[in-house]
């Protein structure tokens, strides 16, 4: 078994316009809270999001780090996840932009602190017994209301407000839902190509000069926002 390990070192991070750019997710997952003890039954399923504590700080982040000239967007965010908070997933969309100052140059306002953040959603797939950041940082589910109240960085709670319209505009309560006992992503089938198709075409900012996306056909719903007093 080869073991993880974390990327270290800035020689292969991209900048733009003088701002470093970064990538996360807001990974997630339906936590049952119901037995099933009947097949035919329904059953109920918390939504449930994935943070990490920071290393030098309080509060609860979502997995974000550099975006390298080596990998897409896409990439970038799933790679960070794994390093993090330990788990594996699918990118089912990108969720916009957002222009912030790192904690570090908060109050001077130097250039060097400039950061443009690309948050993406992450169904999650595989979670993990063992990490690259497992010594550094701990993982904590938590409810959508949970991460807001924890989240001391207001682009990544810009980037929770997207997160809920997305899926509000699936149809889906960000508390608890229920669903008949399949998996989570056949309730989006529901919904017409004309639909996905059109999310796409609102915003365009997540997608690069030259896409080289992880999972084809899947809608990228962008909308850029910006904040310039949150952390890196």
């Amino acid at each position: 078994m080869v073991a993880l390990v974390a990327r270290t070192g800035r020689h292969r991070q991209r900048y733009h316009d003088g701002s470093r750019l970064v990538a996360g997710c807001i990974p997630y997952r339906y936590k049952k809270t119901a037995d099933d003890c009947n097949s035919n039954s329904t059953e109920t399923r918390e939504l449930e999001v994935l943070m990490v504590t920071p290393q030098r700080r309080q509060g609860l982040l979502f997995p974000k780090g550099g975006w390298e000239d080596d990998e897409t967007k896409e990439e970038a965010a799933c790679r960070e996840a794994l390093e993090e908070a330990g788990v594996k997933g699918e990118i089912e969309c990108c969720l916009g932009s957002w222009d912030f100052m790192s904690t570090g140059h908060q109050k001077d306002r130097n250039v060097d602190g400039c950061r443009k953040g690309y948050m993406f959603v992450l169904v999650v797939t595989e979670e993990l017994e063992s990490w690259p950041e497992k010594d550094a940082r701990q993982r904590k589910w938590v409810t959508v209301r949970e991460a807001r109240d924890q989240c001391k960085l207001q682009w990544m709670c810009l980037a929770l407000d997207k997160f809920e319209d997305y899926l509000s505009s699936k149809g889906v309560s960000n508390s608890s839902s229920e669903f008949p006992d399949e998996s989570f992503s056949d309730s989006f089938s529901q919904f017409s190509d004309e639909e996905h198709s059109q999310q796409c075409r609102e915003n365009s900012e997540c997608e690069d000069e030259h896409p080289r996306s992880l999972i084809e056909d899947i809608p990228l719903l962008t909308e850029e926002s910006a904040s310039s007093s949150c952390d890196e």
